[in-house]
């Protein structure tokens, strides 16, 4: 796999975080946890509750030796999303995020949780909506 960064871009590699301070592409030679520094979430940006689990979830990635804390957390979540949420779409794909962390696939994890987000979205202004309407 081909990975090219740009200058002052992040790699993080198997725990470690790179920063190239060049224009650079890197073959990965064999299987490495990896995730992209645009693929990063920050602290102050997990404000719902799918984007907490991408969270911990990417902590597990990017802290590869220390996950036993980051998976329980997770398993917790998991647990309490499935019983937070009825739309189908959600659940099939919470149910598809527990398979790859059981199966330790935690970037197919990752892109599991971000393409729930629109979903959570259309959810959460839904009922925004809903709680207006009732307000007036």
């Amino acid at each position: 796999m081909n990975i090219c960064l740009r200058r002052g871009e992040k790699l993080y590699l198997n725990g470690a975080v790179l920063r190239v301070d060049r224009k650079v592409c890197v073959e990965l030679m064999n299987d490495v946890t990896f995730l992209l520094e645009n693929h990063v979430m920050q602290p102050q940006d997990a404000t719902t509750p799918l984007r907490q689990l991408y969270f911990v979830i990417q902590l597990m990635l990017i802290s590869p030796n220390d996950t036993a804390a980051a998976r329980d957390m997770c398993h917790g979540m998991l647990a309490s999303l499935n019983q937070a949420f009825t739309d189908s779409r959600v659940i099939e794909g919470l149910a598809m995020v527990a398979k790859h962390i059981e199966d330790k696939r935690t970037f197919d994890a990752l892109k599991a949780v971000r393409a729930l987000f629109p979903y959570e979205s259309e959810i959460m202004s839904a009922s925004q909506t809903l709680s207006s309407d009732r307000a007036a």
